[in-house]
């Protein structure tokens, strides 16, 4: 992949930094394969409970930063110039994301989940104890997410002397907290928010998971998760580019519905800021695509929604893996020769 598209996704991703003209442009086309999901879901703060967020399930919020905050940047084509940023950092060495946060941004203290992988070891119902594990990664992990609002306006510009009216598109990225959304769905589907998000996976794709984000977590990348199943009625409140509500691999009704969801969202809560969790959620992506074969999950997607797993024996990952990578292929300049 080109660099600078590479880091035009990261900087969609993670919300902070202002983007030239030309990566806009790129970025015009993110996640035109038919991705369920736009961007990836980081988050800035401490995860709320789902009680907290049961209350307030029919109040949607975006958030806009401080004087000092980067969460929104503000885009006239062609305005603004970016420059080259530093090199990813190593996951032994503290990381350091290519653009800077708000100094305001709090710290997310998730070492390690809920229910301890050693007390698992020696469950007697192996698959409560597994939805019970699923369920405490999805707690600690809040549910944020990078939009982009597109706005045309008329400029008057001034050209050989004459003046004239033209259309600019204005485009903003915004900070937005959907972790209202699971609650209103469940809500609407009379269950609890457990039962919902992890209940509504298919029951080995969550022992798949369960064993896969195991390893995560004892290889130190603490990861967590942002989105399980999600039937119809929540797939018509995502965002961005998506599958149509009834074939979400989530969990849509032409896929199975409820019980049937083949996917989940994984991002890293790894971090004191939320740079560094947006760097080690990067770091986790490439650790699950280096590992899929023993995980027997995988990115069908890649860096086209990069949060999003499936089942590698699944269909998903066989129909839109081979195109994921075909369009990544074509984006890589040919070695130059010695």
């Amino acid at each position: 992949m080109k660099r600078p598209r590479r880091l035009a996704v990261l900087a969609v991703l993670c919300g902070t930094v202002a983007l030239t003209g030309w990566v806009g442009a790129e970025l015009a086309g993110f996640g035109s394969l038919g991705i369920e999901s736009t961007g990836a879901p980081m988050e800035v703060g401490r995860a709320t409970s789902a009680t907290a967020r049961a209350e307030h399930v029919d109040a949607p919020r975006a958030t806009t930063p401080g004087k000092h905050g980067v969460s929104v940047a503000e885009i006239a084509s062609g305005s603004a110039a970016l420059s080259d940023p530093p090199a990813m950092p190593q996951p032994a060495a503290p990381p350091v994301l290519f653009a800077a946060v708000s100094p305001t941004d709090p710290v997310q203290n998730a070492a390690r989940p809920a229910v301890s992988s050693e007390a698992l070891d020696g469950c007697s119902e192996p698959d409560v104890c597994i939805d019970q594990y699923l369920w405490s990664l999805y707690e600690r992990t809040p549910k944020i997410d990078t939009l982009k609002v597109e706005e045309r306006i008329k400029v008057k510009v001034k050209n050989k002397g004459k003046t004239r009216t033209v259309v600019k598109t204005l485009t903003k990225y915004i900070t937005e907290d959907f972790g209202w959304k699971d609650p209103k769905a469940a809500q609407k589907a009379g269950m609890s928010l457990k039962d919902y998000v992890i209940g509504g996976m298919d029951q080995e794709f969550r022992r798949k998971l369960y064993n896969a984000l195991r390893a995560m977590d004892e290889a130190g990348l603490s990861p967590g998760i942002t989105s399980g199943f999600r039937d119809d009625y929540r797939q018509e409140l995502a965002n961005g580019n998506k599958a149509a509500p009834d074939s979400s691999y989530h969990g849509g009704s032409r896929r199975g519905g409820y019980g049937h969801g083949l996917a989940a969202d994984l991002v890293s809560v790894k971090g004191d800021t939320r740079a560094e969790r947006c760097t080690w959620s990067e770091i986790l992506w490439k650790w699950i695509d280096a590992h899929e074969k023993e995980l027997g999950i995988g990115r069908p997607y890649l860096d086209k929604d990069p949060p999003h797993v499936a089942p590698i024996d699944g269909k998903e990952y066989a129909d839109k893996r081979s195109a994921a990578k075909a369009q990544l292929a074509g984006l890589k300049k040919p070695a130059k020769p010695n």
